[in-house]
């Protein structure tokens, strides 16, 4: 990894968070997928996603998580919906928590961005009680 020298503390940190968030299997699959292309990417997000706003002290992970739910549903971005929603299950973001980002979604962005996002939902919650049960 070709992190910036400066910038090397913020990136343990950010690698840190984004493993308390995402989960240590997903950031191990991006970091192999990596290439010298994206590489770049890569460490941009978690130096300044991870390593600067997820790492503040003025918001909870929970609450961190109920913000991102709402913004990445609100503006279409349905595969890092579904990646944010079973990061709940690291934040201790409540489903109850998800319901309500959603409905704020329904109106301040619009009901079918909502729509899809509670669908997105759906679809993890039942993926995710799969593989609680080893199915």
């Amino acid at each position: 990894m070709d992190e910036v020298p400066g910038n090397a503390a913020r990136h343990r940190t950010g690698l840190a968070v984004r493993r308390a968030v995402l989960g240590d299997r997903h950031v191990d699959r991006a970091e192999a997928a990596a290439t010298d292309f994206d590489q770049p990417f890569q460490e941009l997000i978690t130096e300044a996603a991870w390593g600067t706003v997820w790492a503040r002290p003025g918001l909870s992970k929970r609450e961190r998580s109920i913000v991102t739910l709402a913004l990445l549903a609100a503006l279409g971005h349905d595969e890092e919906v579904a990646l944010h929603v079973r990061a709940t299950a690291n934040t201790g973001a409540t489903r109850d928590d998800i319901c309500e980002a959603f409905l704020h979604v329904a109106i301040y962005a619009g009901v079918p961005a909502a729509n899809r996002a509670f669908r997105i939902a759906k679809d993890v919650f039942s993926e995710m009680e799969g593989a609680d049960n080893g199915l």
